[in-house]
């Protein structure tokens, strides 16, 4: 009851510092924030519960949500997982980690994101159809991140991260941080969940834009400073069913980023004897909104450890159909 006590202390404390370091901007406040690539659901198995995560991730996914979830992963040394999300107009998005268990205590993880569109042609008002140059967007996130498990109910993680966003001439890069961590209550196998994501300092994009009129050629330069997404979330999950060849879980996850509304994820997981998964899941205040989240995974043995494959589905009002896949190995 102490450490309950403590941990939800601790979780008021970090809600209220969140008010106060994670700036408000009035209104919905959208725009108001770069890197928005950093808010991509970049897993499918996040996107099919609806986003309702941070509670239940177990894998090097947790890099991107909630970097205590590393000290969860399965009793093997190396853990790697590789996924791609496919958007509309060719954009796509990949995730790569890989997280190494030293031992039941301590964990590390390296993770990269990487976001990025087709190659365009440069158009002006004079040349609609195109200059005969090209250029594209790409957007990156390199992460490290190191997990400890406090207690045998505790863990805590934080993950360091190097952000780059490109777009033809103009570059921007900055730092930031997040920090979670994850508590075990004991009763239902209920697990607890508080992160920062993404939190730092604001950066100014470098380059020049070179702009087409009818009184010439005008050169652009001199940008406004921007920060990065930031993002606090609290949240539950627990097991309904647990027998042996079937569970039940289910998810709650509260958002309030600092560039729009506050949402709600509500997901669940069904397992059969661990191997196979079917998932569901909505993200409730959404200005997208759309169909519920869907997906499904199989995990299988091999000598030289564990593979999952996960698919994700979910739906957006403005970008249509976007289709995940996952693909993750546990060795040694």
């Amino acid at each position: 009851m102490r450490k309950l006590l403590t941990i939800l202390i601790l979780v008021f404390t970090i809600r209220n510092a969140s008010a106060q370091l994670l700036p408000l901007f009035g209104g919905t406040r959208t725009g108001t924030t770069g890197f928005q690539f950093l808010k991509n659901i970049p897993d499918a198995r996040a996107a099919a519960m609806g986003g309702a995560i941070i509670a239940e991730v177990n894998d090097p996914s947790a890099m991107h949500w909630n970097p205590a979830g590393i000290t969860k992963v399965d009793t093997q040394h190396f853990h790697f997982m590789a996924a791609q999300s496919s958007f509309l107009a060719g954009l796509n998005q990949q995730l790569v980690g890989g997280v190494y268990r030293k031992n039941s205590e301590t964990f590390f993880g390296l993770s990269y994101i990487g976001f990025y569109t087709p190659m365009m042609n440069y158009t002006t008002e004079f040349q609609p159809t195109g200059t005969g140059q090209t250029f594209r967007a790409y957007d990156m996130a390199l992460g490290v991140t190191l997990g400890r498990v406090l207690t045998s109910n505790f863990s805590f993680g934080i993950t360091a991260k190097y952000l780059r966003e490109s777009f033809s001439e103009v570059r921007t890069q900055s730092g930031v941080m997040d920090f979670g961590f994850q508590y075990e209550v004991g009763k239902a196998n209920t697990r607890f969940a508080v992160c920062i994501n993404n939190f730092g300092f604001t950066a100014e994009p470098r380059g020049t834009v070179i702009s087409t009129t009818l009184n010439g050629v005008d050169t652009i330069s001199g940008f406004e400073k921007i920060a990065a997404p930031a993002v606090f979330r609290l949240g539950i999950a627990c097991d309904l069913m647990k027998k042996k060849e079937n569970r039940i879980t289910i998810a709650g996850q509260l958002n309030h980023p600092t560039d729009n509304n506050e949402t709600v994820s509500l997901g669940g997981e069904y397992s059969w004897k661990e191997n196979l998964f079917a998932r569901t899941g909505y993200e409730f205040g959404q200005d997208e909104g759309g169909l519920p989240c869907f997906g499904f995974g199989v995990k299988f043995k091999r000598r030289f450890g564990i593979v999952q494959l996960d698919y994700g589905f979910s739906n957006k009002k403005s970008l249509g159909d976007i289709h995940r896949l996952t693909l993750g190995l546990s060795l040694f």
